[in-house]
């Protein structure tokens, strides 16, 4: 899948404090308190015995913000019958920024977090080879603003447009092809009445291949950048502003603007196009610079999404330091259980508040080549700090958050070919929807043309070396479109990160198709979402013989396909198809 996750320091130190009773003798740090329905004044008073004191109350998704010391703090709040989750405010969840462009080894975590190589970006593989550059020319579009302001862009004369047949990049673009994207632009493109929310690292809004479509004024950032973690050692490194907070149109890692260009890269005769070209994306930043999450961002963020109006989220991370949340672990600490049991809980209690205000929910399944069904090691987790990691024993009790969380849909990731792709997770239980993911792998060799192609921020190839001073790619996993004058940059990426804002995308073509006038804009509900996804997806049977082996870097891995052709461990329900969206009948 792709990216990955957190939970947030309400500032970049801990603060210092007097010992309380109960409390231990370290200083205070703010946990999430988690409290049982209805039990709101008796977890309040659980905070205060245990020698705590209340920060904040959150009533919509039932947690106290709380500060106490130590690990007798979170024992006390443990053994009380109103809380049924605790956990610090602080970082979960992993993706990295390669520092070269070696492509990745196999053994990716599941839902993308990382791999033993540390070769990823959000769990996403980087496809890597020789320099691409294309020059063309072509022009920005205009777009006005629905529900918040767009960035405006200029059209060209029109001796420009009509020397402009398409856009330059599409013939890269096999995944829009392969679910009927090309055809589906120009029948149902979408409307700006739809907002897309793009729950990741952020999205670079002045990307010309973005800009037409990126609605800044109701964009948000919920997170702060942190330089250090605990340990002192480097985590999202200097701040960028003086406050360390990063403006709403800034993406320091590079995941997320490649999923918003997936989504919603605009028809202007640049680059590329998305999935649903009209539409609205709203950047709302849950991750790091690091690649980090935090789970009190992400509570922010899906809550965010559902009060603004949001259509629909796109989700390609998982929230940790669990790549597995298991609520009942033996091999764990009662504080580890009580930490996962508040992520279990938190995250379902967002998601729900959000599908009750009309967001359609939309997940990466995850890149560890596992049938998410029978786990039974996880060697990842606690992921954070680094190095805290363990190997424990696990079951299908224990959950990748939010992928396999009530009311999501979940999505693997498919190749060129068709087939699954070698690193997607999956899973008869969890698996939904499959869409293209990319897999560089898929065929003889290896090419960095069979992964997805979307819109890359040029500060951060600069800054990972991928492009040189000139600005010239370094690498064939790169790419450089010169249009009308301006230059901008994508890159290739696999993953199931790369898959979901497919499904993101057809989904919004299907609420501006049939969504009712509601907040600012069209709604419709995610149970009809979600059917018409199910109804329009290509229906794909397990391969002949069931178990495929595949073959990553010189190893053999073997993986067992279950169910039917209706619904099956590989492809869910089937590959997702922009066309049938665009001309199914309601």
């Amino acid at each position: 899948m792709a990216l990955t996750v957190a939970v947030s320091l309400a500032s970049c130190a801990p603060s210092a404090a007097s010992p309380k009773a109960g409390a231990g003798t370290g200083p205070d740090k703010e946990y999430l308190v988690f409290y049982a329905d209805g039990r709101a004044p008796a977890a309040l008073a659980a905070v205060e015995h245990a020698g705590g004191h209340i920060v904040t109350t959150d009533t919509k998704l039932g947690y106290v913000l709380a500060k106490g010391g130590g690990d007798a703090f979170v024992d006390a709040l443990g053994s009380d019958q109103s809380v049924v989750g605790v956990t610090t405010d602080r970082e979960i969840g992993f993706a990295t920024t390669p520092a070269s462009s070696a492509p990745s080894t196999a053994g990716v975590s599941a839902s993308g977090a990382r791999n033993t190589a540390g070769a990823l970006a959000s769990g996403d593989r980087r496809a890597t080879g020789a320099s691409a550059d294309h020059t063309m020319t072509g022009a920005g579009a205009l777009a006005s603003g629905v529900r918040g302001s767009l960035v405006p862009r200029a059209f060209p004369d029109a001796s420009a447009m009509r020397a402009i047949v398409g856009e330059p990049l599409a013939g890269r673009q096999w995944d829009m092809r392969m679910i009927g994207a090309d055809r589906a632009n120009k029948k149902a493109p979408g409307t700006k009445k739809v907002l897309v929310g793009v729950i990741d690292t952020g999205i670079d809004g002045k990307h010309p291949d973005i800009a037409p479509n990126f609605n800044r004024s109701l964009s948000r950032n919920f997170v702060t950048d942190k330089p250090k973690d605990e340990n002192g050692d480097t985590l999202d490194g200097p701040c960028e502003v003086a406050s360390c907070k990063d403006p709403v149109d800034e993406d320091d890692e590079g995941h997320g603007t490649h999923v918003a260009s997936t989504i919603g890269s605009p028809l202007n005769h640049i680059g590329i196009a998305g999935v649903a070209p009209d539409v609205q994306l709203v950047n709302i930043r849950a991750g790091q610079d690091s690649g980090f999450f935090f789970l009190k961002p992400s509570l922010d963020a899906l809550t965010y999404a559902a009060d603004i109006g949001v259509d629909v989220v796109n989700m390609s991370y998982y929230v940790d330091p669990w790549l597995f949340n298991c609520a009942h672990n033996k091999a764990d600490s009662k504080k580890q259980q009580l930490q996962q049991r508040a992520i279990i809980t938190g995250m379902q209690r967002a998601l729900d508040y959000a599908r009750k205000k009309g967001v359609t929910l939309i997940s990466a399944l995850g890149n560890g080549s596992t049938d998410l069904g029978k786990p039974k090691v996880d060697k990842s987790s606690p992921g954070y700090p680094r190095g805290d990691e363990k190997t424990r024993k696990i079951d299908n009790s224990c959950i990748n958050v939010p992928a396999e969380s009530k009311g999501v849909i979940a999505v693997s990731a498919v190749g060129p070919s068709g087939r699954k792709a070698s690193y997607s997770d999956y899973g008869i239980e969890q698996n939904d929807l499959a869409a293209p993911g990319g897999d560089a792998g898929d065929g003889k060799g290896s090419s960095a043309t069979r992964s997805i192609l979307a819109a890359a921020p040029e500060a951060v190839l600069r800054r990972t070396g991928m492009i040189d001073k000139s600005g010239k790619p370094k690498s064939s996993a790169v790419v450089r479109s010169c249009a009308g004058g301006t230059c901008s940059y994508y890159q290739y990426l696999d993953g199931t990160s790369m898959a979901s804002p497919h499904v993101t995308g057809v989904a919004a073509i299907l609420i501006s198709r049939f969504g009712k006038p509601g907040k600012g804009g069209l709604t419709l509900s995610p149970a009809t979402v979600e059917k018409l996804l199910y109804q329009t997806a290509d229906r794909k049977a397990c391969p002949s013989p069931r178990t495929y082996t595949y073959e990553v870097f010189g190893e053999s891995d073997k993986q067992t396909c279950q169910g039917g052709k209706s619904k099956n461990g590989f492809y869910g329900r089937g590959i997702v198809d922009a066309w049938k969206a665009a001309t199914v009948r309601p």
